[in-house]
């Protein structure tokens, strides 16, 4: 029923009672997945605060130290935070945001959030309000026909260490202490209970962003344990599909795990970047494409469904912050131990110094890698819908700047990996 050998501890009951009641129960979310595709966006930045994705909202506290939503929180005046993030949450998404979304041919939006929107723990900083919006978006997406992906992006103890699980450290805890993990089961069966009864607004649930799987089987063991029972939480209750990280770990780890008949309604989210290494952004831009054609094939042929959840056509890792605050790009050398590659002026900003060669790249690299993730997997979600001040990683700015097309499949390059 499932590879034992993926994990030391034994499946819970809750997770055995969860197969026993849906295995020969197929499930029905809001979307036909495995036969309709998914085109989608990110919410990024939004509910959990990412430094490179709204830049000014930590320069204006004027303070070093403060680089993601835990010292945002924590190394300022709670008034003045508050009032900074009620803003921030009150502008950065709004309806309008939905409905171009919507009119742009997406059927997906994927929102990322945080733990501490539904408990804080005694000694934690976070600052709590995000719940009101994270209703309003799943009203104003039922309002356009867009599903929503509700996604757990940030766990106690942070399960990966990054500023995007909302607090950055040097390794992760999440894992380390049974107490995080037990807390973040309890707000899995906190989500579910507010939209069990929505499956075809909220088809989707994700239990955990990008868990660091690399870390081996300190991390490995614990995550498919919570991914059992977090199948237990979702799905005893509801026809909403469970989505699971890969946690950078290759397809071919996860082979046999959660697959039909004795698991339904299981999905697989892997995130494709070529920006987070020396030899990637040394790419050409012709390497680039072939790279991202490549996925056609070697996304194919996954026994579950499988979702490319994050992508971008950013070509580079010059965004201000995007490394993290205060930490350079590979690109141009200034991050540690990297070797110059050129300069990044032109390259990121806003889309007003981008050249007319930079721009037909991106809509050449953006198709490509819609193509493919479309014909390897069930369909995409790109990262982001809006930045402050990095357009190549904006929907929004793609759409304004014409290298994303108004209709996601409307290509210009329509033959780009053939």
């Amino acid at each position: 029923m499932f590879p034992l050998r993926r994990t030391s501890t034994a499946l819970s009951l809750l997770s055995l009672l969860a197969v026993r009641v849906r295995a020969d129960n197929p499930i029905t979310p809001g979307f036909s997945y495995g036969s309709e595709t998914v085109y989608g966006v990110n919410l990024g930045g939004w509910l959990l605060l990412e430094p490179w994705i709204t830049p000014s909202l930590f320069d204006n506290t004027g303070n070093d130290n403060i680089v993601d939503e835990w010292t945002f929180c924590e190394l300022q005046d709670t008034t003045t935070a508050t009032e900074a993030l009620q803003n921030h949450w009150e502008t950065w998404i709004t309806e309008i945001d939905i409905a171009d979304i919507a009119a742009a041919g997406l059927n997906h939006v994927r929102l990322p959030v945080g733990y501490w929107a539904f408990e804080v723990g005694a000694g934690e900083p976070y600052i709590q309000g995000q719940l009101l919006y994270l209703e309003s978006a799943v009203s104003w997406a039922a309002n356009y026909g867009v599903k929503v992906i509700i996604d757990l992006h940030g766990a106690p103890g942070s399960q990966n260490g990054y500023d995007n699980s909302g607090h950055r450290l040097s390794y992760p805890e999440w894992q380390s202490n049974s107490t995080n993990v037990q807390r973040t089961d309890s707000i899995i069966k906190t989500i579910i209970s507010m939209y069990a009864n929505n499956p075809d607004i909220v088809p989707i649930i994700a239990p955990l962003n990008e868990p660091a799987g690399y870390d081996g089987s300190a991390v490995l063991d614990v995550l498919t344990q919570y991914y059992y029972d977090s199948y237990g939480n979702i799905r005893r209750e509801s026809n909403t599909v469970v989505l699971l990280h890969d946690a950078f770990q290759p397809l071919s780890y996860w082979s046999g795990y959660m697959t039909a008949p004795d698991w339904q309604g299981v999905a697989m989210d892997t995130h494709i970047y070529q920006v987070f290494s020396q030899a990637e952004v040394e790419y050409s831009y012709s390497q680039h494409i072939s790279a991202a054609c490549a996925y056609a094939s070697s996304l194919s042929g996954f026994d579950l469904w499988l979702i490319v959840g994050e992508w971008s056509p950013a070509p580079n890792d010059c965004a201000t912050y995007l490394n993290g605050r205060g930490v350079g790009a590979r690109y141009d050398g200034s991050y540690p131990d990297s070797t110059y590659v050129g300069s990044c002026s032109g390259l990121t900003g806003l889309s007003t110094s981008f050249s007319t060669d930079y721009k037909t790249f991106l809509r050449q690299y953006w198709e490509a890698q819609a193509i493919a993730f479309s014909a390897g997997a069930q369909g995409w979600i790109m990262w982001t819908w809006k930045t402050e001040s990095a357009d190549e990683w904006s929907y929004q700015a793609g759409l304004a700047g014409g290298w994303i097309p108004q209709d996601p499949t409307d290509y210009e390059y329509p033959d780009i990996c053939s």
